[in-house]
């Protein structure tokens, strides 16, 4: 086993500090944007979908290039570029009083969130040590919550895609969900879900190393499949409250596990552009996925679009295995005796 080198140094917690405090201010925006869009704008559950999904729509746009410019530039040009844009475009949105104008803005944010986002998740595995990895990027997902041109690495972000459909209908109808239940708001279900990540990424930010990508993909994917049925299928308080706890078991292990597998066998001078076209499957998976729910929301109700995030994280789940079985069938030469870690 290699000697454990030093992990929390002083610029990785700086790292980490500014990422929470950027995604606080994020976060404080979930339970806002859909009922500003139901209520003061007048829109449908399609204009929530869309305006919620915008921000990862314009963000998707940006994060495989701004990679490599964090590649050629350095991570500090889009850490503190990206807040800039985030905070002058947020500033914005109470000014607007049509949905276009939200939409538009909130394309303007992902921009920024993109370059924030891969800067700082770059600087993160930059500043760890190889065999620590792993646990850097769980504490570095602490202040989150949360490759066209590398063939098969797309495939780990598909299954970030699936999985994390389901993360866009939970933020952008518990809010109004929560309604139908007759609670007040939906901030301490916000307060639940946030507090359950911060446990399992900081005492259990090694079980990605741990349990290897697969395992705990499988895991975390199986947690978001049946969360999310628990919450259609129960329609009660309880039902939300224990649901929400098990997404967020689920939510907290996803990403941490499949950028190890996307990292795997990666050069370090390609880490920035394999970061950020990975991390462009989420913004993928928010903007495509809070649109589609929206749809399935208009259609079948609030529950309906719960079902529908846990039928693609039972996909991600498929797609994963299959995705293993095709890797260790195509190998050549002896049987390895683990298959935890895949190459990308």
């Amino acid at each position: 086993m290699p000697p454990r080198e030093r992990l929390l140094t002083p610029r990785f917690l700086l790292v980490v500090a500014s990422g929470l405090s950027y995604f606080m201010a994020v976060g404080m925006l979930i339970p806002v944007v859909p009922q500003y869009v139901k209520g003061p704008l007048g829109g449908g559950n399609v204009g929530v979908g869309v305006a919620v999904g915008s921000l990862f729509v314009g963000a998707v746009l940006l994060r495989p290039y701004a990679g490599r410019v964090g590649d050629r530039f350095g991570r500090r040009v889009l850490i503190i570029g990206g807040a800039l844009i985030v905070a002058i475009t947020t500033a914005f949105y109470g000014a607007v009083d049509a949905l276009p104008y939200l939409v538009m803005i909130r394309l303007l944010s992902g921009i920024g969130e993109a370059a924030f986002f891969v800067g700082a998740a770059t600087m993160i595995t930059d500043l760890a040590p190889e065999h620590r990895r792993g646990e850097a990027v769980s504490y570095w997902s602490v202040a989150v919550y949360g490759g066209l041109a590398f063939g098969p690495a797309l495939a780990p972000g598909a299954v970030l895609f699936l999985g994390l459909i389901g993360l866009a209908g939970f933020t952008a109808f518990v809010p109004l969900y929560v309604r139908e239940l007759d609670l007040g708001g939906a901030d301490w279900i916000f307060l639940l879900y946030g507090g359950l990540i911060l446990c399992v990424r900081i005492i259990g930010a090694r079980l990605p190393d741990a349990l290897g990508g697969r395992v705990a993909a499988t895991i975390a994917l199986s947690c978001g499949a049946i969360s999310l049925t628990v919450m259609a299928g129960w329609p009660t308080v309880p039902g939300l409250v224990v649901g929400t706890a098990v997404f967020a078991a689920g939510m907290s292990l996803l990403y941490p596990a499949l950028m190890l597998l996307a990292l795997t066998a990666v050069p370090e001078h390609e880490r920035g552009s394999v970061v950020g076209t990975f991390s462009s499957f989420f913004d993928l998976s928010q903007g495509l996925g809070a649109l589609i729910l929206g749809g399935v929301a208009a259609l079948s109700g609030y529950r309906g679009a719960f079902a529908g995030g846990a039928v693609a994280a039972a996909a991600g789940v498929v797609l994963l295995q299959l995705r293993i079985g095709l890797t260790s069938r195509g190998r050549a030469g002896p049987a390895r005796p683990s298959t935890e870690h895949v190459p990308a």
